[in-house]
């Protein structure tokens, strides 16, 4: 299989995404190299997600444990705890995702935005417009509208 190369939490650690989700009220467990990811809906190195909890190892791309993290953040704190393995309900939860994602890498030293989208469409993620920045700076004003009326952006 070829993998892209995206950065990885061996990349930057964990340290400083758990402290990011544990802000926002998720936590990051570590699994180790060569288990099984808990909660992973495409398998392999991609993160999972079991109530608040995200799951990932070190091979694990920070493009999917951001990417399962926001998909647990858009929903309405009552649902998180029954979600396991897949938590989008629409198109637009997983719009809103995508661009949450995008914003949190900001946070992350050693990410930021620039990377996260590049890493996003290394691993082929698609939008209409192409790429992941022309979708995030031209075409996803409904998904920061969901954000923002949620208070998440």
């Amino acid at each position: 299989m070829n993998i892209p190369a995206v950065l990885r939490l061996a990349d930057i650690g964990f340290q400083a995404p758990a402290a990011l989700l544990a802000g926002h009220g998720l936590s990051l467990k570590r699994v180790a190299a060569g288990e099984a990811i808990p909660g992973s809906y495409w398998g392999d190195e991609e993160a999972g997600i079991i109530g608040t909890t995200v799951y990932a190892r070190d091979d694990t791309p920070v493009h999917s444990l951001l990417h399962e993290a926001c998909h647990l953040l858009v929903l309405p704190v009552e649902r998180r705890p029954q979600v396991h393995t897949d938590a989008t309900d629409s198109v637009e939860e997983e719009d809103a995702t995508c661009y949450l994602q995008i914003l949190l890498a900001d946070e992350l030293p050693g990410v930021g935005r620039a990377r996260l989208m590049s890493d996003m469409d290394a691993w082929g993620y698609s939008f209409r417009l192409g790429s992941t920045r022309a979708w995030f700076e031209q075409d996803a004003s409904e998904a920061l509208a969901f954000l923002q009326a949620r208070k998440l952006a």
